[in-house]
């Protein structure tokens, strides 16, 4: 009951970033915008995420964790809201940036209460919910979208929200302790002005390129070298303060620093793969969109349930075998979609996915666990906050990727059948996706195991 009401609304918060994938045409058609503009739909909500997420681990510092749930829970409902009920899409864009403050503040202290509301013997069983809910949402999201619009307008996508988010505050009011204390610490105004800067331009400058479909703009190249510069001086800055925004000194410790980055290859993997797999159903196979959220939906179902036990495998054997099976797996069903064709059957398609939502869980939980397990105290709180900042930076450039690979693979393709343009296209695509199975399981073989790491 102590965190059912954060993790309904860090879930809401994680359908809402993946669930307007398959709706950008319907909207585009509805308000007559380009890809390019309807594209600020997604890329704002991220924008504000990786603007407030780094900031969380302050937060938490300054208001207590009700006060920060139950603001977080409002504002979304509010953002949602206003979101269902524009008239245009500047108003649109509006309630869309206002629910991304709420998931930059709700999802990191999901982690961080987790952490001290469990014991460590079910530090892995805990985690395994909370990847539950970062897994899941992203795999359902396409479903729900095509069912939604099979049958209603866009509007009801954002008042879906409404009754899961009021059922969290309910929750969240009767139920929520707060956890850790308020000390108001001094605040460094230029690591803050840095932070928002260099995440910023890094979100903007992988979203741009994904919706221009190319890295040598000017704008793209710019926002990137100004990210990456501005970035350096804040890492710079973090390692030699006294008492520095985000502890950034928790990467010396080599388990967070492996455990995050399969993290970060494995939320790169789904988010990629969850960008190519719906557009190649619609665009490649030609199905409607209603029935494209039900191809996604075993997948999504398998999902949920492996994320529920992929937890407390940790807790029995340790990160190492759970995480480099589930990479190999991943791969597994990567290599079957990337040999998929315009004519392969439904059934081929809905097997694939199964296997890679096998895969993508089996490696998340037991990663995540390892990287946060290794921190202690206050740590827990920053490490969680990296490693939230870091899905939404790497999550934004995976898919900015992946739509340039797409793009360079449907030119590629020297037929007229537009169809089977996309499909090449998807495959280049998923080559990319695959590249990542392989890398994530090389980091995860280098774990230490149970025993050893004890």
């Amino acid at each position: 009951m102590a965190m059912a009401g954060m993790m309904i609304g860090a879930f809401v918060g994680m359908l809402s970033e993946t669930s307007l994938n398959i709706a950008l045409p319907n909207l585009m058609d509805t308000f007559g915008l380009a890809a390019s503009t309807v594209q600020w739909l997604v890329t704002g909500y991220m924008l504000v995420i990786g603007i407030i997420l780094p900031f969380s681990s302050l937060i938490t510092k300054w208001f207590t964790t009700r006060q920060i749930v139950i603001f977080g829970l409002l504002d979304f409902i509010m953002g949602a809201v206003i979101s269902a009920l524009a008239p245009n899409f500047a108003i649109l864009l509006t309630g869309r940036m206002i629910q991304g403050i709420a998931t930059g503040l709700i999802l990191p202290l999901m982690f961080t209460v987790a952490m001290a509301v469990f014991p460590p013997y079910k530090l892995g069983t805990a985690m395994g919910m909370c990847a539950l809910v970062i897994m899941f949402a992203p795999a359902v999201g396409p479903t729900v979208t095509g069912l939604i619009l099979g049958e209603l307008s866009w509007n009801w996508i954002f008042w879906l929200f409404v009754p899961f988010l009021t059922i969290a505050l309910i929750l969240s009011l009767i139920g929520l302790e707060n956890v850790g204390h308020v000390t108001k610490p001094h605040v460094d105004i230029l690591s803050l002005v840095e932070s928002i800067i260099a995440f910023s331009c890094l979100v903007m400058g992988a979203s741009f390129a994904s919706g221009l479909g190319c890295w040598t703009s000017p704008i793209v190249l710019g926002m990137l070298v100004v990210g990456v510069l501005v970035l350096a001086a804040y890492v710079h800055r973090q390692l030699n303060i006294e008492a520095p925004v985000l502890n950034l000194r928790v990467f010396a410790k080599s388990s967070f620093a492996k455990g995050t980055a399969c993290v970060m290859v494995d939320f790169a993997i789904i988010l990629s793969s969850m960008y190519l797999l719906p557009q190649y159903i619609q665009r490649g196979m030609l199905l409607a969109v209603a029935f494209t959220g039900i191809i996604m939906l075993p997948g999504g179902i398998v999902n949920a349930i492996v994320s529920a036990f992929a937890g407390r495998l940790y807790d029995a054997i340790g990160a190492k075998k759970p995480a480099s099976l589930g990479f190999l797996i991943a791969a597994i069903g990567t290599t079957m979609l990337l040999f998929a064709t315009k004519d392969s059957s439904v059934a081929y398609i809905i097997s694939a996915h199964i296997i890679l939502m096998i895969g993508c869980p089996l490696a998340m939980s037991p990663s995540q666990t390892h990287a946060l397990s290794s921190l202690k105290g206050l740590e827990s709180a920053d490490g969680s906050t990296i490693l939230n900042t870091l899905q939404q930076v790497i999550g934004a450039i995976a898919t900015a990727l992946a739509t340039s690979f797409l793009a360079f693979g449907q030119n590629s393709y020297t037929g007229k059948n537009d169809a089977a343009a996309f499909t090449n296209g998807t495959h280049y695509g998923f080559l990319f996706t695959l590249v990542l199975t392989i890398l994530g399981l090389i980091i995860a073989l280098t774990f230490k195991d149970k025993k050893t790491n004890k």
